[in-house]
């Protein structure tokens, strides 16, 4: 802070990280409000308070977003240990309180009295929709398999469109461009992750994690849905809950006659991964993707089966045969090697063709 006069110094005291003073939890017994293992912090704030991610006015700023593990009930509160207008004339604290409001639904608690009292209701609450896919996850620190549960749900569910507004804010602290859906569209489809846990003798469901996907209209009668959201809460990530959540969402288009393929708007490089990883799983069982098939070349009964069978489109499943064929490929030998690069070799080139008039490289879309 060198070159700044004692009054800016005393100023940029009151300038708060507002990704350290976002304080989140997942509230499943009283005594999770007090434990600071169970807080977590947001990846990003930027779209609330500015690519600068920062509060001004506030020393010890905490502002706390505590939810109900499964129907995500709120204790919204904004905490601190100093106030820049308490000690300074003229000079005017950022509303942290107005820009959070803006993005979390009204009706939230104040108190953790109050919040602890709609805790004792937790019990009642079940998920929405209709049970898709159940599995287990060894918990190796607790020593037992843990339940997970997807739904499909929509918002002709009772109570779906509160939860949903209250589960959509956590899209603001944890994927960069997030913004909020259109809900009154009815060609949205919710499909959502709950954990099962045990609580005074009662199984109860915490929330996991949720994808929100659209029905596009293909001419003259098919549907493409397209991923929009995708977020697993940080408490349960890396655990493969992304995954199961894709591939359950992938099984239930693929029984569908009037789905062509499924899609993916804007993914990001961790979603590309994701579906690199669930497509691989569910191409390799196809008898054109066997080993002998593979070494042979990409070929169009690859295109025909794995959009007929899985609603993969043409360009993921170039992307599958490649990571397949390597797979299938002895990269010591040298003429199998020689034989896998010059294929993609041959696919990154295809795009580009010497114009034969001119000598000039001209780009040409040849996907088409």
């Amino acid at each position: 802070m060198a070159g700044l006069s004692a009054m800016e110094k005393k100023l940029a005291e009151y300038k708060c990280n507002t990704n350290e003073a976002l304080h989140l939890k997942l509230v499943r017994f009283p005594e999770d409000l007090e434990d600071d293992s169970t807080t977590f912090h947001p990846e990003f704030s930027h779209q609330v308070f500015g690519d600068d991610e920062v509060a001004f006015g506030y020393k010890g700023l905490k502002i706390l977003l505590y939810y109900i593990a499964g129907n995500l009930s709120t204790l919204f509160r904004v905490d601190y240990t100093s106030k820049v207008n308490e000690n300074f004339e003229c000079v005017e604290a950022d509303d942290v309180e107005s820009k959070i409001r803006e993005i979390i639904p009204p009706g939230f608690s104040r108190s953790v009295d109050d919040l602890v009292s709609l805790l004792e209701k937790e019990v009642n609450f079940k998920p929405f929709g209709i049970l898709l896919h159940t599995y287990s996850v060894h918990n190796e620190e607790a020593g037992e398999d843990i339940t997970y549960q997807i739904y499909k749900a929509d918002m002709t569910c009772p109570g779906f469109r509160e939860y949903h507004e209250r589960l959509q804010t956590f899209l603001m602290w944890f994927i960069e461009t997030a913004s909020f859906i259109d809900v009154d569209d009815e060609k949205w489809n919710y499909f959502l992750v709950f954990e099962k846990y045990n609580k005074d003798g009662a199984t109860l469901s915490a929330t996991v994690g949720y994808m929100t996907v659209y029905n596009y209209y293909v001419y003259p009668d098919k549907t493409r849905p397209r991923v929009s959201q995708m977020l697993i809460l940080p408490p349960f990530q890396g655990e493969g809950h992304g995954a199961r959540l894709l591939e359950t969402v992938h099984r239930y288009y693929m029984s569908s006659p009037t789905v062509l393929d499924i899609t993916a708007e804007d993914p990001s490089e961790s979603y590309v991964k994701l579906r690199d990883f669930v497509l691989v799983k569910l191409c390799q069982d196809l008898p054109c993707f066997s080993p002998e098939n593979l070494k042979q070349g990409f070929s169009q009964d690859m295109v025909i089966e794995a959009q007929q069978k899985l609603k993969v489109n043409k360009q993921h499943t170039r992307r599958v045969y490649e990571i397949l064929r390597l797979h299938a490929t002895d990269m010591s030998n040298a003429e199998q090697s020689r034989s896998y690069r010059l294929d993609v070799k041959r696919r990154l080139m295809g795009p580009y063709k010497i114009h034969p008039m001119r000598g000039q490289q001209i780009l040409l879309d040849l996907c088409q």
